[in-house]
């Protein structure tokens, strides 16, 4: 892995550079909400998953889902962060017409986690090599979701679903170590990566289970390091945040609409004023919501009907023990025992089921064939028809069984392509494909040799020269495999080739 690179954006008077603190919200992976037994079942009728304590009907008092605890001590001690044994739920004051209870109940002074760091892998892009940056987790808390106000099915009316009212959300909040756009899709990538293989968070980004807000400032170059060394946020600019955002690759584009954005009021004399904004991926913009509030705007104090929250030791450590495997160990086990490069084993790590999809494919062949056909021919085919890997046409099965066919001489790794290209449309089983569309390789030396010859004997000009010119034996390859119908075995036609050159 190479060094972290320096990312820029040229303005009128010079250079400026990206300063970006980001704060994840992941919903649960809980059926009951966290102040309530009430139901967080996606897609139910509105109003419908409603306890009177989310309806903040009078008198009703909350009482603290164990289970969404236990998840958020286990996603804390994936993050390397430190579980606070006491810890607290305050009030946050705000009015919104989908809060019913004119406050929120989150953690402000002592939340669940404190302090981690994760590492995040960045893939290449542009030509640049990949590379690896450590980011600070702030903290982690727990909070209740607000509802919903839907304004789209009345042009005078705003419609409340209280459904989502009092659903568990884990707030992840970084510290602002993040420089680049690209840099901000990757911390979202390895945060979602961390709470799917714990099993806290399903990471579903459309249904807005994992969203991001993202705080996007600019400041001269020098001006982090200088932050860095003292802690002063004075060396950095007013910071902006982009609310809700649900897809790696509008946050990259907002974070360079934004900083962008912000480049053109100060240099054009004006002043960045600190506010919550919206991105709109129709224009390719980010527009204003209302001004960003400070802490002391919502008036914290400690919600008078939850008592601390005090974790013992025995609890902490019987989560601890029962982790399950995580994306940063995988990878590692992945190098070792795969002997695959730290870059095709992050890839393959990068979600549990495309670990899993992979180690399907490689049980009992050579991995690194298994996972060029994954991660190149697979995930490359998955990523420009925009499907996840649930919906590939080619189950982990029939793309070993693929495989099979090429090490064993079968089929070639061109004619492999044409059979994957066949499997992608829904044709089934390689080997059935094979047969039926008569694409075993010819192995038959004889066979070849007589294609050779005739090639040869055709071409003896070529033939003469290749003697001083080796390298022009390519061409040679090339008709005869074009002769075979790309059928030959390319080790047999090299072979067969140079002896009769006389190379």
């Amino acid at each position: 892995m190479s060094d972290r690179p320096t990312y820029t954006l040229a303005g009128e008077t010079g250079d400026w550079e990206i300063v970006l603190g980001l704060e994840i919200h992941a919903q649960v992976a809980s059926k009951a909400k966290l102040f309530s037994g009430a139901s967080t079942q996606y897609g139910a009728e509105p109003n419908s998953n409603v306890s009177l304590v989310d309806a903040a009907m009078p008198g009703m008092l909350p009482v603290i889902n164990a289970f969404c605890v236990e998840q958020a001590v286990r996603t804390g001690l994936g993050l390397n962060a430190q579980i606070n044994k006491v810890s607290r739920f305050d009030r946050k004051n705000y009015f919104y017409p989908d809060l019913p209870q004119g406050y929120q109940i989150s953690q402000f002074a002592l939340p669940i986690v404190g302090e981690g760091v994760i590492d995040v892998d960045v893939e290449p892009a542009h030509g640049d090599p990949a590379y690896t940056f450590p980011v600070r987790i702030e903290r982690l808390h727990l909070e209740q979701d607000a509802g919903k106000s839907i304004h789209d099915m009345s042009p005078a009316e705003t419609y409340v679903d209280l459904n989502r009212s009092g659903v568990a959300l884990m707030e992840i909040v970084s510290k602002p170590d993040i420089r680049t756009p690209l840099e901000a899709a990757a911390y979202v990538k390895k945060l979602k990566s961390i709470v799917v293989a714990l099993g806290t968070c399903d990471g579903d980004m459309e249904k807005g289970n994992l969203r991001a807000d993202v705080n996007v400032s600019i400041c001269k170059p020098g001006a982090y390091d200088k932050f860095r060394e003292t802690g002063d946020f004075g060396h950095l600019g007013t910071r902006c945040e982009i609310k809700n955002m649900n897809s790696f690759r509008f946050i990259q584009a907002a974070i360079e609409y934004e900083a962008r954005r912000q480049i053109e009021i100060i240099e054009g004399g004006g002043v960045v004023d600190q506010e919550t904004r919206l991105y709109d991926p129709d224009k390719g913009e980010t527009r204003s919501m209302r001004s960003k509030e400070d802490a002391h705007d919502y008036r914290y104090f400690p919600d008078p009907d939850l008592l601390p929250l005090v974790l013992e030791d025995a609890f902490i450590e019987g989560i601890k023990v029962n982790l399950p495997e995580l994306p940063d160990q995988k990878r590692a086990r992945f190098e070792a025992d795969y002997g695959l490069s730290r870059y095709d084993a992050g890839v393959l790590t990068a979600d549990a089921e495309g670990a899993e999809f992979f180690e399907v494919v490689a049980k009992g062949r050579d991995a690194k064939l298994a996972a060029n056909w994954v991660t190149q021919e697979l995930f490359g085919y998955l990523n420009k028809a925009e499907l996840e890997l649930s919906d590939s046409p080619v189950s982990a099965v029939q793309l070993g069984g693929l495989i099979d066919l090429i090490s064993s001489d079968v089929i070639s790794g061109k004619i492999a392509k044409d059979v994957f290209a066949r499997m992608i449309d829904g044709e089934g089983d390689p080997a059935d494909i094979v047969e039926k569309h008569g694409l075993k390789q010819v192995t038959d030396t004889g066979a070849i040799e007589k294609v050779v010859d005739e090639v040869i004997a055709a071409n003896p000009e070529q033939a003469a020269a290749v003697k001083e010119k080796p390298k022009t034996m390519g061409w040679f390859v090339g008709q005869v495999m074009k002769a075979s119908g790309g059928k030959a075995n390319p080790q047999a036609v090299n072979k067969i080739l140079r002896e009769k050159l006389g190379l």
